[in-house]
């Protein structure tokens, strides 16, 4: 890397710093006279991992196993605003220490992790998961031990904790939005779903199923099929889409599993040119190993793409870049994982205390104007404001926007008629 881009990418990073510390509720003074002003008695009542100097948070993420090609880029984002974040000084005048633990694709051992960091360590916060096996592994203990996750990733909704804060989409403002797109845009009437089998893609495509066929009734489903986390042989599914000829492929398969089932449908003759394909389940992160050759004109429904053009993700791409990596890419989750550290902090300076409960009463209203895909806010739900969008896969890897709603979309984990 020459002098010229490491100079680049600092004025870049610091320019990210100060635009963030513009836009949260940062106390300007030094983190010494920050801690004096937020005694650890105060601001930490609930015998949490925090001194005077530090405070302790946790990482759960698969960093092996099938979806470590998904989670890699979350625990690289919340890792990046961590830095960032003590570098402006920290929180209440206290850097942040890390505490990394491996769920390693195996939801059992995510929860067995939950617990030890919650218990054993008593982290003040948790940034993880990527599933919603996992999600719900976890779930229990996190009600239980009244910890705080924040869970980066689009999902089926249904869902709602005071200790849990949802900085991915929910199903109305992905699913339900990709597929109008679907019907409006590509005049879909036919839909073959695939999925991965647990409870995020067989959820999803029951929403998906009722959306198309009772409450938008725009079409009809004519394939519905699952295949474990880690399946790589597509050839008997690839077969029944070409029967079936369907005017969309709607799928959810997720981590590795993506590399095959995508060179498979490129070696069976399916390709954009003939084929309409719309992922809810696959961003940039797994476009990395899949191969943009074989992604080249699909469609994927996210809220986030690397490619956004504003100022926010313009820095947020360069300080990424800069500390994993010239050729690193960024998807949905990742950015969606890069918000979770800083809406913490956000809520708990709002609140002035490191507490949970104080936390999670806090959270509503909590916004980020420097977000990298524009802007965001906790409805009081615990799920965010967001934008929905489409954007269609490049040969290089990146996709390009081609759809955005016009407005934020509220969350409604709870949709009417979907249950």
């Amino acid at each position: 890397m020459s002098n010229g881009h490491d100079s680049y990418s600092s004025i870049s990073r610091r320019r990210l710093m100060q635009g963030l510390g513009a836009a949260l509720p940062v106390v300007a003074m030094p983190a010494w006279a920050q801690s004096a002003q937020f005694p650890t008695a105060k601001v930490n009542t609930t015998k949490l991992a925090i001194t005077d100097t530090e405070v302790t948070v946790g990482q759960l993420h698969s960093a092996t196993g099938t979806m470590a090609i998904s989670e890699t880029g979350s625990i690289q984002a919340e890792q990046l605003a961590i830095d960032q974040i003590n570098a402006m000084g920290g929180v209440l005048g206290r850097k942040i220490k890390v505490i990394k633990e491996d769920g390693a694709s195996d939801w059992p051992t995510f929860a067995e992790k939950s617990k030890k960091l919650l218990v054993n360590d008593k982290v003040a916060a948790v940034f993880g998961c990527w599933t919603s096996a996992s999600r719900k592994a976890v779930l229990p203990i996190f009600e239980k031990e009244n910890g705080m996750l924040y869970y980066p990733t689009f999902y089926e909704g249904l869902e709602q904790s005071k200790n849990v804060i949802y900085t991915g989409q929910e199903a109305t403002q992905q699913i339900l939005y990709g597929l109008d797109w679907a019907s409006k845009e590509k005049k879909a009437k036919t839909y073959f779903l695939v999925g991965s089998d647990y409870i995020w893609p067989r959820t999803s495509m029951k929403i998906a199923r009722a959306h198309i066929e009772r409450v938008a009734k725009t079409g009809s489903v004519v394939g519905e099929e699952y295949y474990p986390l880690g399946h790589t042989n597509f050839n008997s599914l690839i077969n029944k889409i070409k029967v079936a000829k369907p005017d969309c492929i709607f799928i959810a398969v997720v981590g590795g599993s993506n590399v095959a089932f995508y060179k498979q449908l490129k070696a069976a003759g399916v390709t954009a040119a003939k084929q309409f394909l719309l992922t809810i389940s696959v961003t940039e992160d797994e476009v990395l190993g899949i191969g943009g050759e074989n992604m080249e004109g699909y469609f994927a429904s996210m809220k986030y793409f690397q490619s956004l053009d504003n100022p926010n993700n313009k820095a947020f791409v360069t300080a990424f870049k800069a500390k994993y990596g010239k050729d690193a890419v960024i998807g949905d989750v990742t950015q969606a994982a890069y918000l979770g550290p800083w809406l913490w902090k956000a809520t708990v300076e709002k609140a002035g205390s490191f507490d949970v409960d104080k936390i999670s009463a806090a959270s509503t209203d909590i916004e980020l104007k420097t977000a990298p895909e524009g802007y965001v806010k906790i409805h009081e739900n615990r799920h965010l404001w967001s934008k929905a969008r489409i954007g269609v896969a490049q040969k290089d890897g990146q996709f390009k926007v081609v759809a955005e709603s016009p407005n934020l979309i509220e969350p409604n984990p709870f949709p009417k008629g979907y249950q």
